[in-house]
């Protein structure tokens, strides 16, 4: 396994990243950290360095304004970060679920270390379902994922998963998305995310709604190819301009006399979504916007080229995978504006 994942664990299922160790449906928060390789602590020290003096002594200087962290069970060194940098333990990740899944119907789903102890994060199940047409069903999820690097804020993230394929996409209502953010210059509050987090998650009826309505929105070829095209266009994606507009059939214009970018990737969605894609055939997306947005989650979460499963894994959910879902989803919801 490579050096990126340190340790994950799983309950039912393999997940769709495929990676990880098998749990026993409802286990103690204790036994997921041991599982999950999240049982260590982050330990801090300041930072020293060596100084030869003219005489070729070595003496030893400090710098106060930052610290290393490092693993408790290891002690190797995992960053180095201002002094104000306000570090979650990974106990803190599943802490956070103990009350919901004890009284609120939660079921903790996966959890994990990735980078050596960088990132880690926890994903529990919510018990909220909706099925599409043809029985395509979407489950609901929650994720809450750190870093002690400053790569990653502490996220809390109402998340879902079609259960045919595995796909996983962030819920975002109105354009916007509905994850909750806390800087490491603060103080981790859970039960403050969990309220704010509370609102986020009361909209997955009005994130469904808009999947049903992306289910129901037929698409033609040229659509498609459209929606394609300007996925994969540099810029990021407030700026990708509204399919069949102008600016965009300008863009079309300029790409008509150079090779189209990413040729690899465009044709793979094509092809899934054209019939190659799990659940492509089902009603619900077979020729709709819907099966448009299915194809690149799937294409993220599986296909996209990446040096390992587990780079894939930190991408969709944390790098230019998810970034590249999220631009999806607000073009296939300009297709329905």
């Amino acid at each position: 396994m490579s050096h990126l994942v340190e340790t994950m664990a799983y309950t039912g299922l393999t997940p769709w990243h495929g990676l990880g160790s098998q749990l026993p449906e409802k286990q103690p928060l204790e036994i997921w950290a041991q599982a999950a390789g999240m049982d260590w602590q982050i330990k801090e020290s300041p930072v020293h360095f060596s100084i030869d003096n003219v005489h070729n002594a070595s003496m030893f200087g400090s710098f106060d304004e930052q610290k290393v962290l490092y693993r408790s069970d290891t002690n190797t060194a995992l960053s180095v970060v201002s002094n104000r940098y306000q570090v979650v333990q990974p106990m803190e990740v599943l802490e956070f679920y103990r009350d919901l899944t004890e009284y609120a119907g939660f079921e903790l789903d996966t959890a994990g270390v990735l980078k050596g102890g960088r990132k880690f994060w926890a994903l529990a199940r919510t018990g909220k379902s909706t099925a599409l047409k043809g029985n395509d069903v979407v489950n609901g999820y929650v994720l809450l994922a750190t870093s002690c690097d400053g790569s990653l804020a502490t996220v809390a993230m109402p998340t879902t998963v079609r259960v045919v394929c595995n796909n996983t996409l962030s819920i975002a209502v109105n354009g916007a998305e509905q994850a909750v953010k806390v800087s490491h210059r603060s103080n981790f509050d859970a039960d403050a995310v969990k309220q704010r987090l509370g609102i986020a998650v009361s909209q997955w009826d009005q994130f469904m709604y808009e999947m049903k309505v992306l289910s129901e929105r037929k698409v033609n070829v040229k659509e498609a190819n459209r929606y394609f095209e300007a996925l994969l266009s540099s810029g990021p994606a407030d700026a990708a301009p509204v399919i069949g507009s102008k600016s965009h059939l300008k863009l079309l214009s300029a790409q008509s006399e150079s090779v189209m970018p990413n040729e690899r990737a465009y044709k793979k969605l094509q092809a899934m979504y054209g019939g190659q894609g799990r659940g492509a055939e089902l009603t619900a997306a077979k020729d709709t916007a819907w099966g448009l947005l299915c194809a690149v989650t799937e294409f993220v979460d599986h296909e996209r080229q990446a040096r390992s499963n587990e780079n894939r894994l930190d991408s969709a959910w944390f790098g230019n995978g998810g970034q590249m879902k999220q631009k999806a989803l607000e073009q296939a919801l300009q297709l329905v504006a």
